[in-house]
């Protein structure tokens, strides 16, 4: 009904042909209350032709009766067409919500900025609206302007040009609007955009002074949607007068002519009547889809759009269930890209891990550590390379399943609003309350909790804002240590933490490796690596070492205090780096 002529993703493709399917029933009831319409036009055309001539009442009181009852009946049908329309719109937000949420997340790991809940709201709000309503009356144009013909061939011609009139407005609505709905809609965006990045960064643009000029900023953006938003209304506005008075002009004209043909006694005063309302109702259709016509527009490019987020953040899953890891984690020659830039920030990383292992991952602000993380949890896929858990690659596993499987505490932590005990289950819907409290105790935070006001059902606020950042980022790590992972990924997870913290880590690290799981720390400083086995060294984005912690360590200083005896730091060859240390 509203598809855009170029492919679209399959679940939305497939979720609208179910939606137009639907329809159907809605194109029945339209076509039984279409055919309903005619009752006005016969009861005045008996009114006048009949009842006045004959003065009966009778007649008068039997036709008023089954008028009536006709338009109750249309009523009721109405109401139901009205009611299965939301159904049908519902439908179709219950078939995309899941598959929309999902790509919303993977467009922003992959850095890029999309609207697809908005294009879905939209799309809905055009089903729902007086539009598909509109288009479904279109096909029963054809059944009135036969019926003004019947009446008189005159009638029929002037009804039929007044359709073909309103039907060259559509075509130049659609062609006036293109460009101003393309406008519109990008500033859209990039206002919608900007708008929420100012709002992430309240507390930095209040503190340095930003708020004037990043509110000149936004202003100019606004300006731009107004200002597209309000030719694009013009645009609609505009042809949507002009059919409106071509359509009274018309009713009018056919009035006048009706008279006339009175007059030369080839047509009779009910007839006339008749074919008035006839062709008002022919026309109403045409008139209506013009004044949702920006409506339209606006849907079909939400398809376009929703279609292309969905392509662009669709989920690979694998078909096979794979057992839970517990041997491995091997490295072999990755390179690790940014989204959408495909330049390489770490290249020829190359380790294997085993179960039990604690890898600690070290160098300078810039190195790529941060980077090389998230593809070792699989946010990011290797660029070149491959990253395998017992031997299969990450893209082998079902996204949903691997990560009940992975743990990660990243850099800057960042919580749900619930509980305390919601946030450490992952917001799982059925949480294991005893897992709960053990990965609680593990990171070292059960203590810390209990001190809080509700303990475990301490409600902490959009992004943990009722916590410190020290609190929020041990129940980040009790969130990791969750449902016993086997590969744990901490980035700088000492950041916030106090003496305390720092010893809840230390000793968690140790509980993670007793437990079997591999541990992958994050640092920039040597002195927090004490619980790893093996430590490997990013320079530039370079692997210059890998190797036991202690011969990475003297091999590290030995460099920082004779630069020139050390040489590269390439502590392990590329065969030791390879296979297992």
């Amino acid at each position: 009904m509203i598809m855009p002529r170029t492919s679209i993703h399959p679940e939305l493709a497939a979720a609208l042909r179910e939606c137009r399917r639907a329809f159907g029933s809605v194109a029945l009831f339209s076509g039984v209350v279409n055919l309903l319409m005619l009752a006005g036009p016969l009861y005045m055309l008996q009114i006048y032709d009949r009842v006045l001539s004959s003065r009966s009442v009778p007649t008068l009181v039997v036709l008023s009766v089954f008028l009536v009852g006709a338009y109750a009946f249309q009523g009721a049908l109405d109401l139901i067409r009205s009611r299965v329309v939301v159904r049908v719109a519902a439908l179709l937000d219950q078939r995309l919500a899941l598959t929309v949420h999902d790509a919303v997340i993977r467009l922003a790991i992959a850095r890029e900025e999309s609207q697809p809940v908005r294009d879905l709201d939209q799309i809905r709000a055009f089903l729902t609206g007086s539009g598909p309503i509109a288009f479904v009356d279109l096909p029963w144009i054809p059944v009135f302007l036969l019926v003004c013909f019947l009446i008189h061939p005159w009638l029929g011609v002037v009804a039929t040009a007044g359709g073909i009139a309103l039907f060259a407005l559509t075509l130049l609505t659609e062609r006036a609007s293109r460009d101003p709905a393309r406008g519109a809609a990008q500033d859209a965006a990039m206002r919608s955009v900007m708008i929420e990045a100012n709002r992430r960064n309240g507390e930095t643009i209040i503190a340095m002074g930003m708020a004037g000029s990043l509110a000149q900023r936004w202003a100019g953006v606004n300006n731009r949607y107004i200002a597209a938003g309000a030719r694009l209304s013009d645009v609609a506005s505009s042809y949507s007068s002009v059919s409106k008075v071509l359509r009274l002009l018309l009713q009018s004209m056919i009035l006048g002519l009706g008279a006339y043909l009175v007059i030369r006694q080839e047509l009779t005063a009910g007839a006339m009547i008749a074919a008035s309302i006839m062709m008002g109702r022919a026309l109403a259709p045409i008139e209506t889809t013009i004044a949702n016509w920006r409506a339209f527009i606006a849907a079909r490019q939400s398809i376009r759009r929703l279609s292309e987020a969905l392509a662009r953040g669709a989920a690979r899953r694998a078909t096979t269930t794979l057992p839970k890891p517990a041997r491995s984690l091997v490295v072999e020659e990755a390179t690790v890209a940014a989204p959408r830039t495909g330049t390489p920030i770490v290249a020829g990383v190359h380790f294997s891990l085993k179960s039990g292992q604690a890898l600690g991952i070290l160098g300078p602000s810039g190195a790529g550590k941060s980077s090389l993380g998230r593809m070792l949890v699989g946010i990011w896929r290797p660029a070149k390379g491959s990253v395998r858990l017992d031997g299969a690659t990450l893209d082998q596993w079902d996204a949903e399943l691997l990560g009940r499987h992975v743990g990660l505490v990243s850099q800057a932590v960042e919580l749900f609003d619930g509980t305390i005990s919601e946030n450490i289950a992952r917001m799982s819907v059925m949480p294991d309350h005893n897992a709960v409290l053990l990965a609680a105790r593990i990171a070292g935070a059960h203590d810390m909790i209990l001190r809080l006001p509700s303990g475990y059902d301490t409600r902490i606020g959009e992004g943990g804002m009722v916590l410190s950042g020290g609190q929020r980022q041990r129940v980040a790590l009790a969130r990791a240590l969750y449902g016993n992972p086997f590969l744990v990924l901490l980035d700088e997870p000492n950041a916030n933490l106090d003496g305390e913290g720092e010893t809840a880590l230390h000793q968690a690290i140790i509980d993670l490796k007793a437990r079997g799981a591999i541990v992958v720390l994050i640092a920039h400083r040597p002195a927090t690596l004490s619980a790893c086995d093996q430590l490997l060294v990013l320079a530039s984005g370079v692997q210059q070492g890998f190797g036991p912690r202690d011969e990475i360590l003297r091999r590290v200083f030995a460099r920082r205090t004779a630069p020139a005896a050390a040489g590269n730091l390439k502590v392990v060859s590329d065969t030791a780096g390879r296979g297992q240390p």
